[in-house]
């Protein structure tokens, strides 16, 4: 079930919990986390298309959250991704955010899922992309700014193997007044993609996908600011 911090600055109100995995900043606190245990788990997430979203079984006699196939229903005014299940009433400050990832689509070059953070509107945003092969449209960190998504990421390895019903972990590092991004893949020791950038601060954090299925489990979100908006006060085109 969820946990969320209900108002700005987390410090003040969670000085009490100060047991951090050594890789959080200091100052850091655990503001959102969803082990999907509860059929109600999925009403904290906004979609641009609610219904290929689904809690389904992981094989595990546990719950993860679904998206069963790309959001035909919604299309982006710029080029950028269809199928987007946001965390629907927190922005994040600077954050480390960890969760497990299943992909689910055919194999092929592009085959991908996405985080997003920063995310400010539909045509604002940006977003990391894990995907089989690197080029300039996947597998790279990209910004959305009023415009076609553009890499941002100076820095990535040349793809990752989703594998068939593998569960991956992943961990996205964003500090604000830096700009710096890292995303790491299984691997926590080294980023797979790196990128530095400062047009979007505070912002919305989901997850989703260009064009494929997958599955995402386990969230956890420690973040330096939480700002609470109120429901019903963020939506996205198509919903």
């Amino acid at each position: 079930m969820k946990k969320f911090l209900p108002v700005i600055v987390l410090p003040l109100l969670f000085a009490a919990c100060n047991t951090l995995p050594d890789y959080v900043p200091e100052g850091y606190q655990l503001a959102f986390c969803e082990a999907f245990d509860v059929p109600e788990s999925i009403n904290e997430f906004e979609f641009t298309q609610p219904g290929i979203w689904i809690l389904s079984d992981t094989g595990n006699k546990t719950m993860a959250l679904e998206f069963t196939g790309k959001s035909e229903q919604y299309i982006p005014t710029v080029r950028s991704p269809h199928t987007i299940g946001l965390i629907s009433d927190l922005q994040f400050g600077s954050f480390v955010l960890e969760a497990d990832l299943l992909q689910t689509g055919r194999e092929y070059g592009h085959r991908d899922m996405c985080i997003f953070f920063g995310f400010q509107d539909s045509t604002h945003f940006y977003y990391a992309h894990m995907a089989t092969k690197m080029d300039d449209h996947a597998h790279n960190i990209f910004i959305v700014n009023d415009g076609p998504r553009t890499r941002i990421s100076p820095e990535s390895n040349d793809g990752i193997d989703w594998g068939d019903n593998i569960w991956h972990r992943v961990r996205l590092v964003r500090d604000i007044a830096s700009g710096t991004i890292e995303l790491y893949f299984d691997d926590m020791t080294q980023p797979i993609i790196k990128a530095k950038d400062k047009t979007f601060g505070t912002g919305y954090i989901g997850f989703g996908s260009f064009d494929d299925s997958g599955k995402i489990d386990n969230i956890n979100v420690w973040s330096d600011k939480v700002v609470k908006k109120p429901a019903g006060i963020f939506t996205l085109p198509g919903n």
